[in-house]
């Protein structure tokens, strides 16, 4: 761990820290490095740079400190942000004629599986976006495990409970995988009636040496000796070359089973019970923009499993 390169002079006349830099310690806190804020502000990053010193200066201790390639909050520093999101509010409300509802405004960006993109965080965010049209969402799909720098990102969603630190981890809810094969395929090639007779049949999944997620990768263990035909990075392929007649797919029940020319294969056989879990940190948390969409989040997680799929997406 690299302690911040910024010089703390304990013998200075300590002063009231100023409250734009508090605002520019908000902004690195959000992002872990100094240009993303900056951006933020429309500074450079060596203004962020010598405002955060003069911040760490005022009140004789570090609020920042350097984990590989991010700057991370210290004790210190957390407390001081709280300070910082007070400060937010009240410039915001000066805004805002008294007894209405501020409009929410700035950008949030989110990482999750392509599935999870496309129909969870695609209509929530839509949904926030048409209440509050200053938010502006950025998804970027991507199947991996949870970072342990999420500086790029304000809200991670993915496969499998995460080991995080210095981050909140929120369980979403279940889906399942299952096997299915196209009409057209099972009509040439028969219907396996039993695991044992799985291993006739060609496989369509992901990659198996590009998969950095291990429930997924221990998702095919009830049959290791399928071969693999078709493979992605991309769970909307597996679902059309499995639709294509390319094998068997191993595919997510919410994305496959809105498909009539997809049959479901050995479903008492063949079920693996995976879970979505939020990732975010706890002062990113607090932002209200973010906190709408992780509401938004919960209630299309809710309105699939109720409506369309069995209680379980």
């Amino acid at each position: 761990m690299i302690r911040s390169a910024v010089p703390v002079c304990k013998n200075a006349d300590m002063g009231l820290p100023s409250a734009d830099d508090l605002l520019i310690l908000l902004a690195v806190g959000r992002t872990g490095r100094y240009v993303l804020a900056a951006d933020t502000l429309g500074l450079n990053h060596t203004t962020v740079s010598r405002r955060i010193a003069a911040l760490e200066q005022s009140i004789g201790a570090r609020v920042l400190t350097r984990v590989g390639a991010v700057w991370e909050l210290t004790d210190r520093g957390r407390e001081v942000l709280a300070a910082a999101e007070a400060v937010e509010a009240a410039v915001q409300s000066l805004g805002t004629p008294s007894g209405e509802q501020r409009d929410l405004e700035g950008v949030v960006r989110l990482s999750a599986t392509d599935g999870f993109s496309a129909h969870i965080a695609a209509p929530a965010a839509a949904a926030v976006q048409r209440r509050h049209p200053g938010v502006s969402v950025e998804i970027i799909a991507a199947t991996r495990r949870a970072s342990q720098q999420r500086s790029s990102v304000d809200i991670e969603v993915v496969v499998g409970e995460p080991t995080v630190h210095r981050a909140q981890a929120i369980r979403l809810g279940d889906y399942c995988l299952a096997l299915y094969g196209s009409r057209k395929y099972l009509a040439e090639h028969g219907t396996p009636g039993q695991v044992g007779g799985l291993a006739d049949h060609p496989l369509v999944y992901f990659i198996e040496s590009m998969l950095q997620v291990d429930e997924l990768d221990l998702a095919t263990s009830f049959a290791p000796s399928m071969r693999q035909s078709v493979s992605s990075t991309n769970v909307f392929v597996h679902v059309e070359a499995t639709r294509a007649a390319a094998g068997l797919g191993l595919l997510p029940c919410f994305l496959a089973d809105p498909h009539d020319d997809l049959v479901r294969v050995l479903p008492d056989a063949v079920s693996v019970q995976l879970s979505y879990w939020l990732v975010t940190r706890a002062e990113t948390l607090r932002r209200p923009e973010v906190a709408a969409i992780i509401d938004a989040i919960r209630d299309r997680m809710t309105a699939e499993r109720n409506a369309l799929l069995g209680g379980q997406i």
